[in-house]
């Protein structure tokens, strides 16, 4: 048996739709594996009833099948789906892991991000890899056609939860087709404010580089009470907040003396649009980790 746990990450970061990921410290999920004739799904956990075991439904069964690892898999959820914090991306990626452990594929981690992003298309219907490379390799990447660029980065982070789902599908469906020379131009600058930051380690330019014009309106009217749990977090001390991935999570970054108040303030904030929150007090963090081999 290969036992892997792999982190929960946030996608886009605002300015970085689609490029841009981190690894959370907390919260994870963790992925059970062991030889078998032909692959079979158990799993247990947060939000584990509204997860498919079939194989061709699953995203670990995607990921088995471009191994061809057939195998028992047992994924114990900590990462709710639907929750905007790659909760599949997870599951994909320890489960990439966990496999290549243990058929010796003898992949690298980088060679892993496509395999385990084949997972991802199984639940948004494209293969991206903003999430599940953050997931594999840890700290703050950049993922590309061209391949991905890590960055050891550590920030203080909060993320904040609430009791509502936004599918990653409604969450694209929303993304405008066009955007103004002026929006774009803006983006570009705050998504190199966001990549300095993080080489700097530097939470305030973090901060300053997640406003984004163009997507993060968009999904932020998915998500009820979003526009107060923002400038609930900013007036606490964040030094930027933005939506998580698709969604409805909210991320926001902080100096690590804030964060406690920027949690509260998020789930009052929350509280006060009738919609139950918790939150994570977090950072950016490292990859998925074999246990067991």
């Amino acid at each position: 048996m290969v036992t892997v746990r792999a982190p929960a990450t946030s996608a886009n970061l605002g300015s970085g739709f689609d490029v841009f990921g981190v690894a959370l410290d907390r919260p994870a999920d963790v992925v059970h594996v062991e030889r078998a004739d032909r692959t079979t799904i158990e799993v247990t956990g947060v939000g584990s009833q509204y997860i498919p075991t079939d194989p061709d439904r699953n995203v670990v069964g995607a990921v088995a099948e471009a191994l061809d690892a057939p195998a028992h898999i047992r994924i114990d959820k900590g990462v709710r789906p639907s929750s905007g914090l790659g909760s599949s991306a997870a599951s994909s990626a320890a489960a990439a892991l966990a496999l290549n452990e243990l058929y010796d594929r003898g992949l690298s981690r980088e060679e892993l991000v496509p395999v385990a992003a084949e997972g991802e298309a199984v639940v948004s219907g494209e293969a991206h890899a903003d999430n599940v490379a953050p997931a594999l390799l840890g700290g703050f990447t950049v993922a590309t056609d061209e391949g991905v660029t890590t960055v050891d980065a550590d920030i203080p982070l909060v993320a904040c939860l609430p009791e509502i789902a936004v599918s990653t599908r409604d969450a694209r469906r929303v993304v405008p087709d066009t955007a103004s020379m002026e929006d774009i131009v803006h983006t570009v600058g705050r998504a190199a404010t966001l990549s300095v930051g993080m080489c700097r380690r530097d939470p305030a330019l973090v901060g300053a580089g997640m406003d984004d014009r163009i997507v993060t309106p968009a999904r932020a009217e998915l998500i009820t009470g979003y526009n107060d749990v923002r400038s609930s977090a900013l007036a606490a001390g964040a030094d930027g907040v933005t939506v998580s991935g698709a969604g409805p999570s909210v991320l926001a970054v902080c100096g690590e003396r804030d964060r406690t108040r920027v949690a509260a303030a998020m789930v009052e904030a929350f509280d006060g649009a009738d919609v139950a929150a918790r939150a994570y007090k977090t950072r950016v963090g490292s990859g998925a980790e074999v246990f067991d081999i």
